[in-house]
């Protein structure tokens, strides 16, 4: 199944590259974490350090520490219960009936 916990979240601290990208082609911020650590619906991540703010045009790399707290296999349920009805409020749906030229 998952080696997730059961009643108690676990938490440990990761070294991490974060790349940010502020370009024409890509707006992106992306977090690689070292060794084989395995993210799933409802852990959280959170990197350590000062915001980084790349200028326009720029992709910035830099090395930090990340803190990855996983979830209790309950919230892996519930989370992935729940998860499809969360993101049909990141979507926007209009039925009009009036047109405009």
């Amino acid at each position: 199944m998952t080696d997730a916990p059961i009643f108690f979240k676990r938490r440990f601290d990761v070294p991490c590259t974060v790349e940010v990208s502020h370009k024409f082609e890509s707006l992106h911020a992306h977090v690689i974490l070292d060794g084989d650590v395995k993210i799933e619906p409802g852990d959280e991540v959170l990197v350590h350090g000062a915001p980084i703010e790349a200028p326009y045009g720029e992709v910035i790399t830099e090395r930090r520490m990340a803190t990855v707290t996983q979830a209790t296999i309950f919230e892996r349920i519930w989370t992935r219960a729940t998860g499809d009805f969360e993101f049909m409020e990141l979507c926007e749906f209009s039925f009009s009936e009036e047109a405009r030229l």
